[in-house]
């Protein structure tokens, strides 16, 4: 069995403001990075095969603090990276669901796009660590996407909102992939 836990990245100061940031390079802030040490110390009980981060400075340094314990190779992974939003990144929510109440922004990438490339992502991983524990810094659309497309109950969840540092786990198990917990965040402390 091919096991993979989603890590979404640590606060940027965009999170904390409400902007949609996408693929919009922000790096992580002193929350973010307290969040990725907390990350650090939940995931170092386990052994772990890989860890992937995509080319975001937010992912990188998430995952940079979480290797600090693992001492793993890092690959960068792009078929992870936050969706792109177009000309809603950079907008504040209220601004965004005035002028854009359905969230659908000119130029943006669609949900097919962003389901088609992960799951070449996850092809990816399947082929590179077959049968391995694997850790995936990722972001919140690719993570929710994650949720909506294997989670066996997707449709009676809604929308989840995903925490900063919250962890998702995803096994490939008799030929499909399986959502076996998803926003977890007992790690986090209520401080940060």
């Amino acid at each position: 069995m091919t096991h993979i836990c989603f890590v979404r990245h640590g606060q940027t100061d965009w999170n904390l403001k409400g902007k949609l940031q996408g693929q919009t390079d922000i790096p992580l802030n002193e929350t973010g990075e307290q969040q990725a040490a907390m990350c650090r110390e939940a995931l170092k009980a386990d052994q772990w095969d890989a860890l992937i981060t995509t080319s975001l400075l937010r992912a990188k340094k998430t995952a940079e603090i979480i290797n600090g314990a693992l001492d793993l190779d890092i690959v960068e992974m792009d078929h992870f990276k936050e969706r792109f939003f177009g000309e809603g990144e950079g907008m504040l929510r209220e601004d965004r669901e005035k002028q854009f109440p359905d969230f659908t922004f000119p130029n943006m990438e669609s949900y097919e796009e962003l389901v088609e490339r992960v799951h070449n992502g996850l092809r990816n991983i399947l082929q590179q660590f077959p049968d391995k524990k694997v850790l995936v810094v990722a972001h919140g659309a690719v993570i929710s996407a994650i949720i909506r497309e294997f989670h066996k109950d997707a449709t009676d969840l809604g929308h989840v909102k995903l925490m900063n540092g919250c962890l998702t786990d995803l096994h490939f198990e008799k030929g499909e992939w399986i959502v076996r917990s998803f926003n977890r965040a007992g790690h986090l402390s209520e401080h940060v």
